[in-house]
């Protein structure tokens, strides 16, 4: 089924009539003299005066500048949206992936461990979800991802579904190949680069990005090296070195905090790379490396950051969502994904206000059902955007910004001037 929400509503009022009582007539099917049943999936059963349980999934430990934001949005939002049927949110506490493979998987066998969880919000690194995602997608949970992009979890954009592709796992977050096209396009056209390096750490999001923008940049006429690190190094002469060698004009390094951090502050030493232009991406646009003196000077390649609409489930805006995470927590977001984090969760909760029916004094909610609402959504209204999603998962804009870093003392990733923007 296709679900559309587009306005703003008033707290659990403005869902189209029609839609209305459609699940109002499923409603009443389910909840007749036979009893509820579940689908093929199951269902979760809320007793009387229990909450809805959703978890958080997210980096906080490693790289947790990006993972933090998204934690506390979820909080955010889930308070924002309220009761759901008369039963509180509850997202529990956060559970860290660690930004690897294992970390999301042990993280989502916990969540999946609880009967009573209904659906995740995460993970915040692509790593992390080839992990979670077949343990979700076994369990017959839901999660969306604010912040991973690699299209082996969802598809090619061509409608061939990508390697580690599960049921369950959705995201509002932009499939890379839009985003290494973007960076490919700026660097052809806008800074007239004709031969580039490329480093990865060999990571699902690392590489995937890496190799696409080699691809896209290939046919527009330019060339990439492409060269590899591994997570936790922390002398990149040497890969600086081999790279130089190539003579390229730009370097693109779409990686983490840990490494990016290194490979900036040792640029400088290896001849040949004293003029490149520096390029990445989002999981470099937080706070931590920005403040680092030699970060200045790059372009980052990211979603959006200035938003003019409001969520469609609770009416808030992004100016009332940073305001009130400032209020909180006493400091800026660290990263550029708490819009999404909320969007994704209010998306989750939206999603199972549809399909939530009560018997008797007990809540159910079919896992199957979920899926179809979550899948079916299109026109979904969120702070960064409108969200429609695809038949495997992807629910993002396709929009990216590139913004251009020129102050170290400017460390709110959301105030960098945008200096390209690109649309599917």
């Amino acid at each position: 089924m296709t679900l559309l929400m587009t306005t703003p509503r008033q707290p659990k009022s403005l869902i189209w009539a029609g839609l209305a009582v459609l699940l109002a007539l499923a409603a009443a099917a389910c909840s007749g003299s036979g009893g509820f049943e579940a689908g093929s999936l199951g269902a979760v059963e809320i007793g009387p005066g229990e909450a809805i349980q959703i978890r958080s999934v997210q980096t906080l430990s490693r790289s947790s500048d990006l993972g933090v934001p998204s934690q506390r949005a979820v909080a955010l939002a889930a308070q924002d949206y309220g009761p759901i049927a008369g039963r509180e949110v509850s997202a529990g506490a956060g559970l860290d992936s660690e930004c690897s493979e294992a970390g999301g998987r042990a993280a989502a066998a916990t969540a999946a461990g609880d009967p009573q969880v209904v659906g995740v919000i995460g993970p915040s690194c692509s790593v992390a979800a080839t992990g979670l995602s077949p343990v979700v997608g076994a369990a017959g949970l839901v999660a969306i991802s604010a912040a991973v992009v690699a299209p082996s979890l969802t598809s090619d954009l061509a409608g061939n579904p990508g390697a580690d592709y599960n049921p369950g796992f959705y995201r509002v977050s932009n499939n890379v190949l839009y985003r290494a096209l973007a960076v490919a396009r700026f660097a052809y056209e806008e800074l007239g680069l004709r031969r580039m390096a490329a480093i990865h750490d060999g990571d699902p999001y690392t590489s995937s990005t890496a190799a696409a923008f080699a691809d896209s940049f290939g046919e527009l006429g330019g060339q990439v090296d492409i060269f590899s690190i591994a997570k936790g190094d922390t002398d990149m002469v040497p890969v600086l070195t081999q790279a130089a060698a190539t003579g390229p004009e730009g370097l693109f390094f779409p990686i983490f905090p840990e490494e990016g951090t290194h490979i900036v502050q040792q640029i400088g030493r290896v001849p040949g790379l004293e003029d490149v232009e520096l390029l990445s991406a989002g999981s470099l646009q937080v706070s931590h490396f920005l403040a680092v003196p030699e970060s200045e000077g790059v372009y980052f390649a990211g979603p959006e950051t200035a938003f003019d609409g409001a969520n469609a489930a609770t009416g808030r805006t992004g100016d009332q969502i940073t305001a009130a995470y400032r209020e909180r927590h006493g400091e800026a977001p660290t990263s550029i994904y708490l819009p999404r984090a909320y969007d994704a969760t209010t998306l989750l909760l939206w999603a199972i206000e549809q399909v939530a029916v009560t018997d008797g004094d007990t809540l159910y909610i079919d896992r199957q059902e979920l899926r179809d609402a979550l899948g079916g959504a299109a026109g979904f209204a969120g702070i960064a955007g409108t969200y429609t999603c695809d038949d495997f998962g992807d629910c993002g804009t396709g929009r990216v910004q590139i913004t251009h870093h020129t102050d170290s003392a400017v460390t709110d990733p959301s105030q960098l001037p945008v200096v390209y923007r690109f649309s599917p």
